[in-house]
């Protein structure tokens, strides 16, 4: 992947927090931008704003959607393909998060509908689209390998993926595969999960961005990485 090219991205959740924040980068960095989230108003006005640094195409709707996936296809093929894909978008579940034994089975279902099928899913519809060497980017939390009293639902769809990510890994050395635990974050997500607590101490989502971009831009093996620690390495 060379700075001489335009390349272009697919991020999804890209209206607000980390996926907000990737897309303000890589705009600033002269990516294309695909971007797709549920909230059209919101998308809608991220399009805007970016749309004066870069070519952006917005896409609303919902990532365990099937036909909402294929639109996504749809407008990677158009661009010509993807270097990038991000799979950032998720389901916290209900808030206040419960334990295993009161977790309502309908809830965890889509829970892992929205975590672990659906990133699947967009990587199958876009795999003809993706370039030899792309890098597939899937945003996970350390709630997928650290047993925290309810986080089970979530926590657990998030184990789930990251071994799907391991096993696309395996299956498809020519892309780079990685799963990234950006670290604790500001954002409306972590703010549902501690319901009227303060966590105006969490760090904002653009402090876990560079990160990401190490990966996005580097050559980096597939693997886990944990943002703050790509971070550390280039202080």
């Amino acid at each position: 992947m060379t700075s001489q090219t335009a390349r272009t991205i697919l991020i999804t959740g890209a209206s607000r927090g980390l996926g907000l924040a990737l897309a303000r980068a890589l705009a600033e960095r002269g990516w294309n931008l695909i971007l797709d989230a549920r909230g059209a108003e919101a998308l809608k006005g991220v399009s805007a704003e970016l749309s004066r640094l870069t070519p952006v195409t917005a896409i609303a709707g919902d990532v365990t959607d099937k036909a909402h996936r294929q639109a996504l296809a749809v407008a990677a093929r158009a661009a010509g393909g993807l270097d990038a894909l991000v799979n950032n978008a998720g389901r916290l579940g209900p808030s206040p998060q419960p334990p295993l034994l009161d977790y309502p089975l309908d809830a965890l279902e889509q829970v892992y509908r929205a975590n672990v099928i659906a990133p699947l899913a967009i990587v199958q519809a876009l795999q003809k689209e993706l370039k030899p060497g792309a890098r597939l980017l899937t945003v996970t939390s350390d709630a997928g390998v650290q047993p925290y009293p309810g986080w089970g639902g979530y926590g657990s769809s998030k184990a789930a993926l990251e071994q799907l990510s391991a096993i696309l890994a395996a299956e498809n050395p020519g892309w780079k595969v990685y799963w990234v635990d950006p670290g604790d974050m500001r954002t409306q997500m972590q703010q549902d999960a501690y319901p009227g607590e303060d966590i105006s101490d969490r760090p904002l989502p653009e402090e876990s961005v560079p990160g990401l971009l190490r990966l996005l831009e580097g050559d980096r093996p597939s693997g886990r990485y944990q943002a703050q620690a790509l971070i550390a390495e280039m202080t």
